[in-house]
């Protein structure tokens, strides 16, 4: 059921981070809602429990964070991965948050390959929660403790079989067309911070002294 709530009075909340939850339970969306619409600076501007329902409520409430949870059927554990692809696609400056039952380390890596800016299991408690939903709005990476440790063993390659992910391929892409940090932030829609993460990885995968020698071996392995 698509849920959009009316905006709120004057007051507190006002200016509020809208958030948009997409689950397919009710009663989590509601015990979510409960529980986030205690902080000042957040609010609840709508729910979804399938990919299209959540896919309308972002397109009317332009909301600056989606949690998301991967599994939005009986029959599939990870629909939320596609769903990730269609609102990062479409919504480039929108900040998506898995929020899931799920810990595996393909499924963390896929979620951020997918454009999702953090992960977190469902059990987390609320301190956590809120400071990742705050990170995501930063345009900061968000992870708890057993999703960063997943994150860190799918990075795991060896070196003559580097594998990068879609988004360091995208800033591998615009690295080779000279641009700077601050500009391929701009280009992305992420923090210069974020950028200069994934450009390390990206020089320690292609074990590469420099930005230009990655350019490099990139070009040789046809990655660019």
């Amino acid at each position: 059921m698509i849920s959009d709530p009316a905006a709120p009075p004057p007051g507190p909340g006002a200016g509020a981070v809208g958030i948009v939850l997409v689950d397919d339970h009710a009663i989590v969306r509601q015990g979510l809602r409960s529980i986030l619409e205690r902080e000042r600076d957040l609010r609840i501007v709508g729910e979804a429990s399938t990919a299209d329902e959540a896919m309308a409520v972002v397109e009317r409430t332009r909301p600056a964070v989606v949690l998301l949870d991967l599994k939005l059927s009986t029959g599939a554990d990870s629909q939320g991965l596609e769903l990730c692809s269609r609102l990062t696609t479409r919504y480039p400056s929108l900040g998506v948050l898995v929020l899931t039952t799920f810990l595996d380390d393909n499924l963390v890596a896929q979620a951020i390959h997918r454009g999702a800016r953090g992960y977190v299991i469902k059990d987390v408690d609320t301190t956590e929660l809120v400071k990742a939903i705050r990170a995501v709005v930063r345009n900061e990476s968000a992870f708890d403790s057993r999703s960063a440790a997943a994150m860190v063993r799918s990075l795991r390659v060896q070196p003559d079989q580097p594998a990068l992910t879609e988004r360091e391929l995208k800033v591998m892409d615009l690295l080779a067309h000279g641009l700077s940090n601050k500009d391929i932030g701009k280009q992305l829609y992420i923090s210069e911070t974020t950028v200069k993460f994934h450009v390390r990885n990206l020089m320690r995968k292609l074990n590469a002294a420099s930005r230009a020698e990655a350019v490099y071996e990139a070009s040789k392995l046809g990655l660019i």
